[in-house]
């Protein structure tokens, strides 16, 4: 992929439905005063730190994707991106006055060390916010007798489901954590069409459905969204926690 398609990528991917909603929430829920070091782990190419920099912030900027950082740093020069993994960031104790993690943590081996190095960057009394999907809570419009059998297998996938968020947050030693569910109505198939492929094999691997099953439901999906019948209630997980 090149520089140029790559840029377009991230810029589709910020464009989806309820994505602008969901950053500004998260900015709103770190309630951090202003000037304030923000850490945006698996920033992309830097949209919410070109955000957060119009706001008044300072954005530190954390991916392990090299050409993503790249695109980042031209896009806001002068501030801090680091090629770093979630579980050892180039930060010193107590550093950050706010820590966002936002559709990220399931890609990330160890959560559990994610947020431990977290807290350990986080200045005392200022807060982590968790955003990410539970497929297991969403709810799709569909026929079959498989649809509900897919759906709730996906509650499994994966182990850092936004379910998981607050006894995460828990473990890694923040107080006063708090969770709250935001519900998306998308009815654009192209939109969903990889977490639907990522549902239907979760089934699978859990025996909760045949692959004729899973490929007879995703096809399902697909005609009815050619129809203009698709629908599927998308919740993203809300997550904050304080360093004590």
């Amino acid at each position: 992929m090149t520089t140029t398609d790559l840029a377009a990528y991230y810029d589709r991917l910020e464009a989806r439905t309820g994505m602008r909603e969901t950053r500004q929430r998260s900015y709103a829920l770190l309630d951090a005063p202003a000037g304030a070091t923000i850490v945006d782990i698996g920033c992309g190419a830097g949209h919410a730190a070109a955000e957060l920099a119009a706001l008044g912030y300072r954005p530190i900027g954390v991916d392990v994707n090299a050409e993503a950082l790249d695109i980042a740093r031209q896009r806001l020069p002068g501030h801090d991106f680091h090629l770093s993994s979630a579980d050892a960031l180039p930060l010193a104790d107590g550093s950050v006055h706010g820590y966002r993690a936002v559709r990220v943590l399931h890609y990330l081996a160890d959560v559990a060390a994610v947020l431990r190095e977290a807290h350990r960057v986080l200045a005392s009394g200022r807060r982590a916010v968790l955003v990410g999907h539970d497929n297991g809570m969403a709810a799709v419009d569909c026929g079959l007798p498989q649809s509900e059998r897919i759906v709730r297998a996906a509650e499994t996938y994966p182990a850092s489901a936004g379910r998981h968020f607050r006894t995460l947050l828990l473990d890694a030693g923040f107080t006063d954590v708090s969770v709250r569910v935001h519900t998306e109505v998308m009815t654009d198939h192209a939109e969903m069409s990889t977490s639907l492929g990522n549902m239907a094999r979760a089934a699978v691997t859990a025996n909760a459905c045949t692959q004729a099953e899973a490929d007879e439901w995703l096809a399902d999906l697909a005609e009815r969204d050619r129809r203009d019948r698709f629908l599927i209630a998308w919740p993203r997980v809300f997550a904050v926690g304080t360093r004590a």
